[in-house]
């Protein structure tokens, strides 16, 4: 009888064949739902920053500036992101692992802190009481709403979280899947962990500073600042693991991805786990309270083991795209596979599009800007955002646009609308991140500041005039991210109309070609490969994606060699 009450519960998914809980599913909505309306709030404040930064234009007053600049980390890089990293981890765990949702109240519960939470500290900012931005660094004084609203969104994330393990257990228990958890499971297991890490950083640093807010105790500034980057930067560490395990699950429901080497996979995550954190340093690296041995440590040795894990993955995620055309019959020359990849298909396109703009860009100047001596030169100017925007926005949120095109049909079970510009919108939104990021870190090398409302310093005590290249730099960062936003807009159109009005999915009249429905979803019954096909992919290798890594190793290297170039212009050595 008990059984037959827990079979009601679950749906088999007709594409997949998941097992699929149906509070999970609901779970992963909701929270899918509310990261789109944090977007939506962080993109309305992207465009006028963007407009404000756009030096002539110059839309907003100081203050509306500093207070969009506020709004707008929060959104994108919190509350978009950790919303969508949980409906990630209620997919990787009860959803992926056919198992049931451990305690559906609680989690619950813990969206609704989670809700609560985001909206109090929105309320408070637009309200005008928290102009502190992202990083709200003490003495900057918020009112305690909003350092309670960041808690109470905490608290409820740590719960999500450890629902996820429960759900780990669970699975186990009741032997819902043989053998070792999925790889992206794994890698929201690592996701999970570093959260928790980031978390209690975040409870360590809040709690505090809330107690300073309401004048009960005091808070060191230097002190602030070392435990807030242990959630400021570790946060996007999680979004970092999520975004990987979303590239393997997307390379597998794309284009019947392979996964080259399942152990070296796995341990590049393990090392995600142990050391990814430590690039926290970077942000401190011109703060006078962290002596020159401390800084070092954390900016090499050891951080670079993270670094390496960034690089097995981008290695064995293309390897694995490479593997999985060429098992399709795309064998010719080194590139067929990647030509003749269905880049019509916004889940693919997206998800390649992440991968490269992720690796190339924001990898390599966060490497760069990560060297102790470099950060001098770049540290607090326009290069710091333009190389977040490229891994943050341009690898992550680019990622779970892509994943969204799939979880539209296969847990909303409606199809995509507006599918001509679904087509289009993940090259809209990569060309205009790529733009606006590129023109911030030219920009920044000619020392534009990073935050500042004004960089023609008007009415100023002293006089800085930057080279007319600027401009031209700046109005790029304008463009770029104007065409972002139309980018972004038009994703959020997309999955507001398909999620509340779009049309119903037949399982049963699925074709190919079919308006609405991405190519992978109606491939991948067909997709599955033999173990004989498989040896032979792997005989064959990935010549093509080795390539693309030598190509990858040369920019680096050029890249890395123009920053000590330009260091040692500043030293005025000889």
């Amino acid at each position: 009888m008990v059984e037959m009450v827990m079979d009601r519960l679950f749906r088999k998914c007709p594409v997949t064949g998941l097992r699929v809980h149906q509070t999970s599913e609901t779970l992963v909505k909701f929270n899918a739902v509310a990261a789109i309306v944090a977007f939506l709030v962080g993109v309305v404040a992207a465009f006028l920053l963007a407009m404000t930064r756009w030096q002539a234009v110059h839309l907003l007053p100081a203050d509306w500036y500093y207070r969009m600049l506020t709004a707008h980390g929060l959104n994108m890089l919190i509350f978009f992101i950790i919303f969508f990293e949980m409906a990630i981890l209620y997919f990787a765990g009860p959803i992926l692992l056919g198992c049931r949702q451990p305690a559906p109240k609680t989690a619950w519960a813990a969206f609704g802190l989670m809700v609560v939470g985001a909206v109090l500290v929105d309320v408070m900012v637009f309200a005008g009481h928290a102009d502190v931005l992202f990083t709200s660094y003490v003495p900057l004084r918020a009112h305690p709403l909003y350092y309670l609203g960041i808690i109470l969104f905490a608290v409820g994330a740590l719960i999500a979280v450890s629902l996820f393990f429960a759900a780990l257990v669970v699975a186990r228990r009741e032997k819902t899947y043989e053998g070792s958890i999925p790889l992206v499971s794994f890698g929201g297991l690592a996701a999970a962990i570093i959260a928790v890490i980031t978390l209690l950083h975040g409870a360590a640093i809040y709690v505090p500073t809330f107690l300073w807010s309401l004048g009960k105790m005091e808070v060191d500034p230097q002190v602030y600042r070392m435990v807030f980057w242990g959630l400021g930067h570790s946060s996007q560490q999680i979004n970092v693991a999520a975004m990987v395990a979303v590239w393997y699950l997307m390379g597998g429901l794309t284009i019947g991805a392979v996964v080259v080497n399942e152990k070296i996979s796995r341990w590049a995550f393990v090392l995600y786990v142990l050391f990814i954190s430590m690039a926290s340093a970077h942000h401190l690296l011109v703060d006078p309270g962290m002596g020159p041995s401390w800084k070092v440590w954390n900016t090499s040795y050891a951080m670079y083991l993270a670094v390496l894990a960034s690089m097995m993955h981008g290695f064995t995620v293309p390897a694995g795209m490479e593997m999985g055309q060429r098992l399709r019959g795309f064998r010719k020359g080194k590139f067929e596979w990647l030509r003749r990849a269905p880049w019509s298909d916004p889940g693919f396109s997206g998800t390649w599009l992440s991968l490269v703009i992720f690796g190339f860009l924001g990898g390599i100047t966060g490497v760069t800007q990560g060297t102790e001596q470099i950060n001098i030169i770049s540290h607090n100017t326009l290069r710091v955002p333009g190389h977040f925007h490229v891994t943050v926005v341009g690898g992550t949120a680019l990622a779970f646009m892509a994943l969204t095109y799939y979880v539209i049909p296969l847990i909303f079970r409606r199809k995509v609308a507006f599918w001509g510009l679904a087509r289009w919108q993940p090259y809209l939104f990569a060309i205009g991140i790529v733009c606006m990021s590129m023109s911030m870190t030219f920009a920044g090398a000619f020392g534009v500041p990073r935050r500042h409302w004004d960089i023609s310093f008007t009415n100023a005590p002293f006089g800085l005039e930057f080279p007319p290249a600027v401009d031209m730099m700046m109005a790029g960062l304008g463009l770029g991210g104007s065409l972002a936003v139309v980018g972004a807009l038009a994703y959020i159109a997309i999955a507001v109309v398909s999620v509340f009005f779009g049309q119903r999915v037949d399982f049963d009249k699925l074709e190919p070609g079919m308006a609405g429905i991405p190519q992978g979803i109606i491939r991948l019954p067909a997709q599955a490969h033999s173990e004989e096909a498989s040896a032979k992919a792997h005989e064959e290798g990935a010549p093509g994606t080795m390539v693309l890594v030598f190509v990858f190793l040369a920019v680096f290297i050029l890249y890395y060699f123009t920053n000590w170039k330009l260091l040692s212009l500043v030293w005025k050595i000889g």
